[in-house]
């Protein structure tokens, strides 16, 4: 595994080793100690599963307590998924970070504590597949507006169509608003 700091060094990329042949490939997904010597030593308790059409954006979420790290991958499908830095005494603070991940490139993103996440869905339909490192809670969660100027997210969008967003994301707040982290 080849883990691959970004512009903010504490959200990193992860590129699996895929061994293939006529029968398909394999990869090893998730290995603590491989994951531990590449800066991601977090232990994690819940997994996710979501899938979407074309055009669905997800996101910006974070839970404000129960603070979740998130290890992201997709299983089928591909999408940009984004992280931004809401760490307020953090000097990459409001920055962001955007990355495409496929069933096919097989590329997976570390999302610390600390840092919003969405996604957009840019083939016909994807399936995203994350590990956690704190449970759901509903009662914490909030969301950023996905189209926030002053973050200033450069989304792939699909033409003029405007993505599909959920109401709690169309209820989302811009980042001068938000309740962030210290």
């Amino acid at each position: 595994m080849e883990f691959v700091p970004t512009k903010i060094p504490d959200v990193i990329q992860i590129k699996p080793k895929v061994f293939e042949d006529s029968r398909g490939f394999f990869m090893e997904t998730y290995r603590g100690d491989r994951f531990a010597e590449g800066g991601i030593a977090q232990n994690f308790i819940q997994e996710n599963h979501s899938r979407s059409q074309k055009g669905v954006l997800r996101g910006l979420h974070y839970q404000i307590r129960n603070t979740q790290g998130k290890l992201v991958r997709v299983v089928l499908g591909e999408i940009f998924d984004v992280v931004v830095d809401i760490r307020r005494s953090s000097p990459t603070f409001g920055m962001w970070v955007g990355e495409v991940l496929s069933s096919e490139n097989h590329y997976q993103l570390w999302v610390p504590e600390g840092f919003a996440h969405g996604f957009y869905v840019m083939s016909e339909a994807a399936e995203v597949v994350y590990k956690v490192t704190d449970y759901y809670a509903p009662e914490w969660e909030r969301s950023i507006l996905w189209d926030d100027p002053e973050i200033g997210i450069e989304w792939p969008l699909d033409g003029d169509a405007a993505p599909i967003l959920s109401q709690k994301d169309l209820m989302g707040k811009p980042l001068a608003e938000a309740e962030l982290f210290e």
